[in-house]
Formats: C-alpha cells, sequence, structure tokens
C-alpha cells in the first residue's frame, strides 16, 4: 500500500526579504518559520529546506540500519543518526553527511560498518540523494 505524505509552506514576498512557514500535514503543533537568511546564512530560530531534508534523510536511515540489523539478529539497542545536509546558493544540495553512534549488542565494528553501508546505499532517502553527495562516519558507542 502506497502512503503519501505532504508538508505545506505558505511563502510571503520575495525571496530575499520574504518568509514563510512549512508545516506537517500529519501534526497541528508542526510548523517552522522559514526565511532565505536562514537557508543561505543559517538565520537563528528559523529552519531550512535543507535541515529538513535532513531530518527526512537521518530517519529513513535509522529505520534502514535497524530493519537490516534485525533481520541478521543484532536488534539494536539505540541508533543515534545525525545528517548533515550542506546547501551552497547558487549551486543547490551538495551532499549529506550521516554522522551514527550505536548500541548493538554482540556484533563488531567492522560488521557494523557494513551494515552501515548497506542502509547508507539502500535508505528510500539516500537513493532519492542520488544526485548528490553521501557520506558516512558509524561507530559503536
Amino acid at each position: 500500500m502506497a502512503v503519501t505524505s505532504e508538508s505545506t509552506t505558505l511563502w510571503f514576498g520575495s525571496l530575499m526579504e520574504g518568509k514563510g512557514t512549512t508545516s506537517l500535514d500529519s501534526s497541528d503543533a508542526a510548523e517552522f518559520p522559514v526565511t532565505w537568511a536562514a537557508r543561505a546564512e543559517g538565520e537563528a530560530g528559523r529552519t531550512n529546506p535543507e535541515e529538513l531534508l535532513g531530518a527526512a534523510h537521518s530517519s529513513c536511515f535509522s529505520m534502514q540500519l535497524a530493519h537490516n540489523l534485525s533481520e541478521a539478529g543484532h536488534t539494536p539497542e539505540s541508533l543515534q543518526v545525525t545528517a548533515a545536509v550542506t546547501f551552497v546558493p547558487g549551486e543547490g544540495v551538495t551532499g549529506s553527511h550521516l554522522l551514527v553512534s550505536a548500541k548493538v549488542p554482540g556484533i563488531s565494528a567492522e560488521e557494523f560498518q557494513t551494515f552501515a553501508e548497506e542502509a547508507k546505499a539502500t535508505c528510500p532517502i539516500s537513493k532519492a540523494l542520488g544526485g548528490t553527495s553521501i557520506t558516512l562516519e558509524a561507530s559503536l558507542a
């Protein structure tokens, strides 16, 4: 069964001076202010498309890695995944860096690295980001 997820942005004004809000349609409480300055300069207190893309990538990767590990009999105690998505004005999204720290009983660091690389290659958001560089630092805690 296919699931379609939606988010909505209301934007007011020009790119440089304008501002908007992005809301996740699944939650009345999830509304994020957005501006060009937040995207191009890292304005505090506002999100940007790349931060939201990072949230999608880190959660998707976490699910894929948990699935792959569990299928092989290595259910993780915990996974902490950060996705750092880089945006260059005039160029676009140039990459996503996954930083992973995990507690997985009974697995070596080498085995864990293999599972992490597989999850990086197979998670649906990684696949959607196929035109960008995806890098990975994965370690056991």
